[in-house]
């Protein structure tokens, strides 16, 4: 059976840069959430289809380049993203994934070795891991990573414009800041496009379908201050959210919180 919950953030010394947080990963000295890995570093979202359905899911990034940013696609059969990085192994470079057959979770595992098919496309999409490395830098607290959590994350009631047999709801990451900060967090974020930009919603998430913010679909509850409101981004876990509704006959992500580490820098991805 699939565990429940993510490895809880080992104690091992944080790698410095893509390549390293790689090895660790493989070697599994680090199993556990990849938020404040390799700081400046762009990390992605994980998306693996059967190649019959890649054409499609390449429009659905399309038409939702929010909480779809692409950063790379594979070609069938090639576990390599040359682009993102020169040794990158999808089959082993990430603490975790989930697997689905006909929208059904079936596996949790630390690596692909049993699941790989010649006919899997990679698609890498960007995070929201890269816009908060900026937000950082600008002195703004982020909960999840004071805590050493994964980020909140919460299917809402907002539809996804479909392509294909892709449909769905919305997902987005939740981070709880002072009025000040989130001004700030907007003006930031907004500089960064290609891994979710602005966010997508502010205060108040019974407005898109949040009941309870405590209560997480994904990911950690995020302790929230009497002066802080929250703030939502749409999140790369939105494909996760596809594939239970559209349940394909195969798929695979990556684990909440367990992102893929590449060698290319935040900065190149900034609009300055």
């Amino acid at each position: 059976m699939p565990s429940a919950v993510a490895n809880p953030r080992p104690s091992a010394v944080v790698p410095q840069t893509g390549e390293a947080a790689r090895r660790a990963i493989r070697s599994g000295e680090w199993t556990g959430p990849t938020s404040g890995l390799a700081p400046g570093y762009v990390q992605g979202n994980l998306a693996i289809l059967p190649a019959a359905l890649a054409s499609d899911f390449m429009r659905f990034c399309q038409l939702n380049p929010k909480p779809c940013p692409l950063l790379a696609a594979g070609a069938p059969g090639d576990p390599r993203l040359p682009s993102l990085a020169a040794d990158l192994d999808i089959r082993t470079d990430l603490c975790r994934y989930k697997v689905f057959r006909n929208g059904e979770l079936i596996d949790e595992p630390t690596d692909l070795g049993k699941h790989w098919r010649d006919d899997l496309v990679i698609f890498a999409l960007g995070c929201s891991f890269s816009f908060e490395d900026a937000l950082m830098q600008d002195g703004i607290e982020l909960r999840h990573i004071t805590c050493g959590s994964t980020v909140p994350m919460y299917r809402t009631n907002v539809p996804t414009t479909a392509a294909g047999p892709f449909h769905g709801p919305l997902v987005v990451s939740m981070r709880p800041l002072k009025p000040a900060d989130a001004i700030r967090a907007i003006q930031i974020t907004t500089r960064f496009p290609a891994v979710h930009g602005a966010p997508v919603h502010i205060g108040k998430p019974e407005l898109i379908g949040i009941k309870d913010i405590m209560k997480p679909d994904y990911g950690d509850p995020a302790p929230m201050k009497d002066d802080e409101i929250p703030v939502f981004w749409a999140c790369g876990v939105t494909p996760q959210s596809v594939v239970a509704t559209v349940k394909p006959e195969f798929c695979i992500t990556h684990y909440p919180g367990c992102m893929l580490v590449t060698d290319r820098k935040n900065s190149e991805f900034a609009i300055m």
